[in-house]
């Protein structure tokens, strides 16, 4: 699941046990038999997919009072929050746009106006960073700023006595996340400690290349997991020690924050809204974009300096504690569901 899916799965959660009456509606449900088959191919599943999300739209927004609209961009904005916001306007409802792309300022440069004539239907405009705010701001855009939230029951923080070269990815295997970056910057840690493993979870467009990159770097003990079902995710946090992230664009990933919550340093490049929540050898490691060089040296340099890794465990999981967790966001909430007119 991608980070918005389960900020969604986990807002559902915590509301329905609460007592609210919360719906969900996918944008791509999925069909069964042949027309699942026909979902698989690109156009094809828009061609088959867009009509029968539209219908449940016209069908479903009537019983609600507020809809929640989680948002990417470019063509995603367009075929899922769009035709929402439109139809739950007509129906006379509150309309919540929670956009979560780090790809904002890219997105609003080239259709601006587009979007603008969106959120004309919109009542308010949530985002999960500061760094979005920020973006948004520079458009004339007004939003409110409520952070992703970590399943903390699930992502136990664990006191690590000595932080081994167990290394972890948790991404999505695709150009922006930089996985070549990881790989490169292993081999640089693995040539000083052959004994280091590397695990990287998740799947993707790039799987293969990164397959054959890996053995073309000769590298030892790594290992592609695969797309992992989200409850056992918690576990891979808990048997490895240092999490990697080497993304050339991005917001607040929960990938971060998860590893906060468990008690793993990160080592990060210092793409778009990571810097708001990583504080350089305070919080976490950063690195500049591509460097992979100096992603491997910062990894390393924890590993040599446990202090340092140690100090910066605890202070990522006391921040993590106070910005990132449910009774931090829940009044936030409720106050803009309430309010949004």
């Amino acid at each position: 699941m991608g980070g918005q899916a389960v900020q969604a799965s986990d807002l559902l959660q915590r509301f329905r046990r609460e007592g609210y009456d919360v719906g969900f509606l996918p944008v791509n449900p999925k069909y069964p038999g042949i027309l699942g088959l026909l979902q698989r191919i690109k156009y094809v599943r828009t061609l088959l997919t867009w009509p029968a999300y539209l219908i449940s739209l016209l069908a479903r927004i009537p019983r609600y009072d507020v809809l929640h609209l989680f948002s990417a961009s470019y063509l995603s904005f367009l075929l899922a929050p769009a035709p929402a916001a439109i139809i739950g306007k007509l129906f006379g409802k509150r309309v919540v746009l929670n956009y979560h792309s780090g790809e904002a300022e890219d997105h609003l440069q080239r259709s601006s106006a587009a979007v603008k004539s969106i959120l004309k239907f919109v009542d308010c405009v949530v985002v999960p960073s500061q760094y979005l705010q920020q973006i948004f701001d520079r458009f004339g855009i007004e939003t409110t700023a409520i952070p992703n939230v970590v399943e903390m029951e699930a992502f136990r923080f664990r006191q690590r006595k000595t932080f081994q070269p167990r290394l972890l990815v948790s991404r999505t295997l695709e150009p922006i996340y930089n996985i070549t970056c990881i790989l490169k910057a292993f081999r640089f840690i693995q040539d000083s400690i052959p004994a280091a493993s590397l695990t990287i979870l998740g799947s993707g467009s790039q799987e293969l290349a990164l397959r054959a990159l890996a053995d073309e770097l000769s590298l030892q003990q790594v290992s592609f997991a695969g797309r992992i079902e989200r409850r056992d995710i918690p576990r891979y946090y808990a048997d490895h020690d240092i999490m990697l992230n080497a993304s050339n664009i991005d917001n607040l990933p929960l990938s971060i924050i998860e590893a906060f919550a468990a008690g793993m340093p990160v080592v990060s490049t210092e793409a778009g809204g990571i810097p708001f929540i990583i504080r350089n050898r305070e919080t976490g490691m950063l690195v500049p974009l591509n460097d992979c060089r100096r992603l491997a040296d910062s990894t390393l340099e924890l590993l040599e300096h446990q202090e340092l890794a140690h100090a910066i465990a605890s202070a990522a999981y006391t921040e993590c504690s106070k910005l990132y967790t449910w009774p931090s966001v829940r009044a936030k909430w409720l106050q803009v569901y309430e309010s949004c007119h």
